[in-house]
């Protein structure tokens, strides 16, 4: 549900693209981080939301050899934009990190320097997270010239909080295993 809310939300805010514009747009926002969609699936969606009307091929560029598909979003589209957004502000927005809590269920699994290790790369991959979608947030100013709209900043602020509430939990674990707890 999420590509085909952002495949048909970034067309109806940008208008015509290509499936490749949409992609590098998403990555270079870090989009794709937060919103989980991988490329091929933008393609993808682009195929079977024309297949259902709700986008429309509305010319064929030539680059060279190649050739570029850009679409637009119908009326169809744009009411099932509305409806996608709509079932996703009524769904909770509460993710579990389940690996990881299923992995700390069966700790005693595991050497505690396992343990450690582990948990150092947790906590490398947060910071790693944390820093790339910092980066996003600057590249999306840049793109905007500084004008990020308030909900934006909001989706990012809120990015960062979790990030940095899952490391003050690895922290927490790692404390916990420390004291043999």
């Amino acid at each position: 549900m999420s590509t085909r809310a952002m495949v048909l939300g970034l067309l109806q805010m940008n208008g015509p693209m290509s499936g490749y514009e949409i992609q590098m747009l998403m990555q270079s926002a870090k989009t794709d981080l937060w919103a989980n969609v991988a490329p091929a699936s933008i393609y993808h969606a682009l195929k079977k939301l024309q297949q259902e009307g709700k986008v429309i091929l509305k010319t064929m560029e030539q680059t060279g050899l190649r050739s570029k598909a850009i679409f637009s979003i119908t009326t169809d589209g744009e009411q099932e934009l509305r409806d996608l957004l709509q079932a996703s502000f009524s769904k909770s927005s509460v993710a579990f990190p389940t690996d990881l809590y299923t992995a700390l269920t069966f700790i005693d699994q595991l050497a505690p320097s396992e343990v450690e290790f582990a948990l150092d790369q947790q906590e490398k991959e947060i910071k790693k997270l944390h820093e790339t979608l910092q980066e996003g947030y600057q590249e999306k100013k840049h793109h905007l010239q500084e004008k990020v709209p308030g909900n934006v900043t909001a989706i990012f602020n809120n990015l960062y909080a979790q990030c940095e509430l899952q490391m003050k939990f690895v922290q927490q674990m790692r404390k916990l295993l420390k004291e043999g707890k």
